[in-house]
């Protein structure tokens, strides 16, 4: 928060209105929602999010799939890990050594897409195919019979559609994947790559490794009421929405 403070032009704006001089609360002055900030106003100035000595500024959807993948649906040397989106949405970038990445089109993915789908399965790896439920079907439907059983379905969950499982990966489609459900029973947030705090207007996210663009103690879409809870298994933070 204190580097963001000092070198993002959002944060540098928003909390000085807040009549505050650094990224701890001043008595009397806390802002709404206690200092945070809701993430589509922070993505509808996306510039302002890049910190004075530059970087990306455009958002991640796939951002930490591949280490909530290893919580969600292990993947194991020689998958693949098709994720399903519009043709803008890039490939994950941290995929477990040996596993490959693409993106598919779930209402018509390509013919290559669907070879190396198939050459993969025939070869005896898994293939995971991750989204929403509605493109988890459609993808599926439009594959052979005798390859979409084999297909690994791991759906995308909101924060206001969280459910038992037995399988999901927590997703926001600015800040990337936030956590996974594990074999617990517990959505598990990525720690220690994410930090989310409970507030008046619903939990605050903080991306800790994002360089750019920044989100810091920010509020998804909806305002989901939630707390943050310690896994009596695994004494990790769990998100309790």
């Amino acid at each position: 928060m204190r580097s963001a403070f000092a070198t993002v032009p959002f944060y540098r704006e928003r909390w000085a209105l807040d009549g505050r001089e650094d990224p701890v609360l001043v008595p009397g002055r806390t802002g709404t929602n206690g200092g945070a900030a809701p993430l589509p106003e922070a993505v509808h100035k996306l510039v302002d999010l890049v910190p004075l000595a530059g970087g990306a500024q455009r958002t991640d959807p796939a951002r930490g799939l591949g280490r909530v993948l290893r919580t969600a649906r292990r993947p194991a040397p020689g998958s693949l890990i098709v994720l399903l989106g519009q043709d803008d949405l890039r490939p994950p970038s941290d995929l477990p050594k040996d596993v490959r990445g693409c993106v598919a089109d779930p209402d018509a993915p390509s013919a290559s897409v669907l070879r190396e789908l198939t050459a993969v399965l025939a070869r005896g790896h898994r293939v995971l195919a991750v989204g929403d439920d509605k493109a988890i079907t459609t993808f599926t439907a439009a594959l052979p019979e005798e390859s979409a059983h084999r297909v690994e379905a791991v759906p995308h969950r909101e924060l206001d559609s969280l459910d038992a499982g037995p399988y999901g990966v927590l997703h926001d489609p600015a800040l990337g994947y936030l956590g996974a459900l594990g074999g617990c029973g517990r959505w598990h947030l990525d720690w220690p790559h994410v930090y989310a705090r409970p507030t008046a207007g619903g939990l605050a996210f903080t991306l800790l490794r994002q360089k750019s663009p920044r989100f810091v103690d920010v509020i998804p879409a909806g305002g989901v009421l939630g707390r943050i809870e310690s896994c009596p298994r695994h004494g990790t933070p769990v998100v309790v929405a």
